[in-house]
């Protein structure tokens, strides 16, 4: 069976990751090529109901976020993993586990991602208000403001999302996808 292949979309809250993801795996399936996102949002909420976002408990969403794409990918699955990863070890084990993995980091300022967030309409799962919530303190986990962000330092493609349109971005991501042969 051929291994499937996985990218990870990374970057602040705001910065396009779902908006993105979607819009990947639509142009992708007119390709005929078929994906799974697999969201940390969606995982969060069925495997931590009431999250508090504390680093334990991001250990244990992160990791079954990575358990799962190395199966699917292993299973000939396409998987997009649509998700802030906050600290490097997340996406690291990500890169040490799952063979055809590449890292794509949405790069954007923290003023924009907040700006975005707050008039964003659909979620994608995530919860809402977080950076009011964070700026109220509210929340002290909020990545960016409360909790680090730690940029990626050696990803395979960089793309600052207060540049580029969603529709830009997601041709840049299938054309790295072609030059690497994984579609």
């Amino acid at each position: 069976m051929k291994l499937g292949w996985c990218i990870w979309i990374t970057g602040l809250p705001g910065s396009g990751k779902s908006t993105i993801a979607r819009k990947l795996q639509e142009q992708l399936e007119n390709l005929g090529v078929k994906t799974q996102i697999l969201s940390s949002d969606m995982l969060r909420k069925f495997a931590t109901p009431k999250p508090k976002y504390t680093e334990e408990e991001r250990e244990i969403v992160y990791g079954s976020l990575v358990f799962t794409a190395k199966m699917l990918v292993e299973n000939g699955v396409n998987v997009i993993i649509d998700a802030t990863g906050n600290r490097r070890r997340y996406r690291n084990l990500a890169r040490e586990s799952i063979r055809n993995f590449a890292e794509i980091y949405l790069k954007c300022p923290l003023q924009i991602c907040m700006e975005r967030e707050m008039r964003r309409k659909e979620t994608y799962y995530a919860p809402r208000e977080v950076y009011k919530k964070a700026l109220r303190g509210e929340s002290k986990t909020v990545p960016g403001l409360g909790a680090p962000y730690e940029e990626p330092l050696n990803p395979e493609l960089v793309l600052d999302t207060d540049k580029l349109s969603p529709e830009e971005c997601v041709k840049k991501i299938i054309g790295f996808l072609k030059s690497q042969s994984y579609i």
